[in-house]
């Protein structure tokens, strides 16, 4: 089990996999004056010292082994494509570091539940990394549903879609990588309606448009809840959506302003009236999840109460059984 760090040290990360993501986290890390970039891992010393050179990084290494057994790391943060986060994470827990792991949390539920277990076994912080709940505009809406500002939710929209152009090898398209629209931008949507209604709908019934690799370009999932209220979450690599989301009260609304996975932009309408806020970020939206786990670590936490291990099982449970009715499996499972 690793240490607590010291209350007045920066801490110091470890970014595993040198990817989009992983770039787009560590410029997170730099509006954090508490945190340190300390290490990268990739499979090739190219690309680690690429990384590093780009982040100005003191250790990048060849291999993720060898960033999980770096003794300078507190945590590391799993950058990897969804089929390797499970094996990426246990590398990292295994040598006793804690791990913030990208969303998916794994490709499927067993996976996922392997993960919690060896954190658990091992008294180690984990966390899936959805960023999205920790900018201000998302606080902002978890605080107005708390204070009853829309009364009972009824009903919930969100959707999340991009313009790409098809190409079978790319981490979009192909099975082995875990493509698809569901586990890449439907997860928004999907995880945003579990915060607010829970986890448990009565009810799942997903569609879906296979393409000619077998992932799904195109998916709409609506979840039935025991209160009656519904959820409806649109994904495509097809199209440019909206990216907003809609959450109706009895009483009233709250929109989350495009894009909703960044957004800074949000609006109650409740009993007739409207309150518009503007939350920028700061940083570039990363850094809150960045923040919050450091937080947690410095307060010997072993995981967050925004995101819990135990919400990101019974996410990955809805996801597979979305996946099964929709008729989509990868390679191994």
């Amino acid at each position: 089990m690793s240490d607590t760090p010291p209350s007045n040290e920066p801490i110091r990360w470890g970014i595993l996999g040198t990817g989009s993501i992983a770039h787009h986290f560590a410029r997170g890390l730099q509006a954090l004056p508490d945190a340190r970039l300390q290490a990268v891992g990739s499979r090739a010393q190219k690309t680690a010292a690429a990384f590093g050179d780009e982040f100005s990084v003191p250790h990048c290494h060849a291999s993720y082994d060898a960033l999980a057994s770096d003794p300078e790391v507190d945590v590391i943060y799993v950058a990897t494509p969804h089929p390797s986060h499970c094996e990426n994470t246990s590398c990292c827990l295994e040598a006793g570091k804690p791990v913030l792991c990208e969303k998916p949390f794994a490709l499927n539920s067993r996976q996922a539940a392997q993960m919690i277990n060896a954190a658990t076994d091992r008294g180690l912080f984990l966390m899936e990394a959805m960023w999205t709940r920790f900018i201000p505009a998302v606080v902002k809406t978890r605080e107005w549903l708390d204070a009853g500002a829309i009364g009972t939710v009824r009903a919930l929209f969100g959707d999340m879609g991009f313009r790409t152009q098809f190409d079978p090898s790319s981490r979009l398209y192909d099975p082995a990588l875990g493509g698809g629209a569901l586990l890449d931008l439907g997860v928004y949507p999907v995880s945003f309606a579990c915060m607010v209604l829970g986890t448990r709908p009565v009810e799942v019934a997903a569609l879906a448009q296979l393409g000619e690799t077998g992932v799904d370009e195109d998916c709409t999932v609506t979840l039935k809840y025991e209160s009656g209220a519904l959820a409806m979450a649109h994904s495509t690599v097809r199209a440019r959506t909206p990216a907003e989301a809609l959450v109706v009260g009895e009483n009233g609304s709250i929109r989350l302003h495009t894009p909703c996975y960044a957004v800074t932009m949000a609006t109650l309408l409740s009993d007739g009236d409207t309150v518009e806020v503007e939350l920028p970020l700061s940083g570039n939206g990363y850094n809150y999840q960045a923040a919050a786990v450091m937080d947690c670590l410095r307060a010997g936490e072993r995981q967050s109460t925004v995101m819990p291990l135990d919400e990101s099982l019974a996410i990955m449970q809805l996801l597979d059984q979305i996946r099964a009715q929709i008729g989509l499996t990868y390679p191994g499972e």
